[in-house]
């Protein structure tokens, strides 16, 4: 079959046009292959630059971080929401503010840090939850009193209240990954990119900044271990450039663009599998309003009127994805059919004119892929119809993360942002960032309402349904009103991978790189 996407393109010129992508560590011929089930190579959308579950920056670090440093459990690959054990022989929650744990009796740390212990998990979770700590993940253990060590191997999690999403978007996530504590005793308060004692599958190889990743098997893990003796991870920030990458052979899987899903699973590539799965991702559009001139909660509101979301939408994904109205996906408490503003470009000339606002220049930043951009340009163009002028600004992952954290001083400055967040299968896990313990932190709109807040703390411990799905329905109104906010999309996840291996999955086709395993 003649190549699709690059035609008579060969695999080295390919590369050679990649650059600063990573391409040149794929450009030699691999040693083995995942056919082999020895090599597996993945796509990632970053580089990693933080390997701290307490400070972790993007989901690709969540695989790396879960493979390198056990968790006490994790998600479970397959379509149905759930989690398996891993670091621990059993774990069970006694009742609504207890959970009793027992490690496997037989987990190491490498660099001679000995054995892990429940003392370890103790320190672990705790330092997570500590406020000294200033973890952005604290809210994960926002209902937890201690972690009590009963002996060398078991323990109890002692909770202050109920505390619904614990098993949902905590205790699976790497919010139960266990450090060694006197490895960070001795060596400092945080992990960037160059971890000690490990104890996961997996050990951190080999880390060549935006080129790749390598991951080898733990020698030392006694128990079920990886479907590869060895997983490459390459930055691609661009999935349409990373499809050419997978075409031209180099990738064994890789998410794909949204866009590019109708025309791949219409003539898929030689050899190859091509997947579409829901959702639980939310895309939306940002206003800071501590930068001017959107300090003026009218001309935030303003721009909700004249952002035309289904036209963004459809330029961005060509037709493959639907229109959102707020953090929540269908099938999730919360979930809304509408927001409370509309389209309405009269109405947003007339709220500029009433507070004398003509002529404004503002800049959207935006993370460099392809779909971002083309919702940038429809916003682009739908501001410059009411009169705002605003220019584009194109930032690459390392940075685009970085730009609202109050550690800089540019979110002085940000005033729109075209944003992605991924998402756990429970609500609170996408409320809890626009909380105003967040601001400064992933909550880039400065957005700060007690309201809010009592609110996401109910819903924590709230277990009906219904009063949940009141909740949170109420929460998206409050962001709605506060001018912050133009929800756009919850996209769907498109992935393509080699006939020869099995991804391991969760059911919204987020990846579990220890789950991949040979076909």
């Amino acid at each position: 079959m003649k190549n699709v996407l690059l035609g008579d393109v060969s695999r080295r010129s390919f590369f050679a046009a990649l650059g600063a992508f990573g391409a040149a560590a794929m450009v030699a011929p691999r040693a083995a292959l995942s056919q082999d089930g020895k090599v597996l190579t993945l796509r990632s959308y970053s580089d990693l630059q933080v390997l701290d579950p307490a400070f972790r920056l993007s989901l690709p670090e969540d695989d790396i971080i879960r493979s390198i440093f056990a968790p006490l459990v994790m998600p479970q690959a397959g379509d149905t929401w759930g989690w398996k054990p891993i670091a621990v022989d059993s774990i069970e929650q006694l009742d609504d503010v207890t959970v009793a744990f027992k490690l496997k009796d037989n987990i190491g740390f490498t660099d001679g840090y000995g054995q892990m212990t429940a003392e370890d998990v103790k320190f672990s979770i705790e330092r997570i939850a500590d406020p000294a700590m200033e973890s952005p993940y604290a809210g994960d253990w926002d209902a937890l009193k201690e972690v009590e060590v009963k002996d060398k191997l078991s323990g109890l999690i002692h909770l202050k209240n109920k505390f619904v999403p614990l098993w949902s978007t905590t205790l699976p996530t790497p919010a139960s990954c266990v450090l060694s504590k006197k490895a960070m005793e001795e060596l400092g308060d945080k992990i960037t990119t160059n971890p000690v004692a490990q104890s996961g599958q997996y050990l951190l190889a080999e880390w060549q900044p935006k080129q790749k990743t390598i991951l080898r098997r733990n020698p030392d893990w006694a128990h079920e271990p990886g479907g590869f003796d060895e997983i490459q991870i390459i930055p691609i920030e661009d999935p349409a450039t990373a499809e050419r990458g997978f075409e031209a052979g180099d990738l064994d899987y890789t998410w794909t663009s949204v866009s590019s899903l109708p025309r791949l699973k219409e003539n898929p590539p030689e050899g190859s599998v091509v997947l579409e799965k829901p959702s639980l991702a939310y895309v939306w559009l940002g206003i800071n309003q501590d930068a001017e001139p959107f300090t003026n909660p009218n001309i935030r509101r303003a721009v909700q009127h004249a952002i035309d979301r289904q036209t963004v939408v459809d330029a961005a994904y060509f037709g493959a994805a639907a229109v959102g109205n707020g953090i929540l996906a269908p099938g999730l408490p919360g979930s809304r059919d509408s927001v409370t503003y509309d389209y309405d470009p009269d109405r947003a000339r007339e709220l500029l004119a009433q507070e004398g606002a003509t002529g404004l220049n503002v800049t959207l930043d935006i993370l460099n892929q392809s779909e971002r951009l083309a919702a940038a340009q429809v916003i682009q163009a739908n501001l410059a119809d009411v009169g705002i002028n605003c220019e584009i600004k194109q930032n690459d992952s390392g940075t685009f993360w970085t730009l609202g954290s109050k550690d800089g001083d540019y979110y002085l400055k940000l005033q729109l942002i075209l944003s992605r967040f991924s998402m756990q299968p429970d609500p609170s896990w996408a409320t809890v960032w626009f909380t105003p313990e967040q601001v400064g932190v992933w909550n880039w709109e400065r957005f700060d309402n007690a309201e809010y807040k009592a609110l996401h703390d109910q819903g924590l411990v709230e277990s009906d349904l219904a009063k949940r799905d009141e909740i949170y329905k109420k929460m998206q109104g409050i962001m709605d009103e506060s001018g912050c906010y133009v929800f756009l999309t919850h996209e769907v996840v498109g992935a393509i991978h080699r006939d020869t291996i099995k991804p391991g999955l969760k059911p919204n086709g987020e990846s579990l790189f220890s789950e991949f395993m040979p076909a």
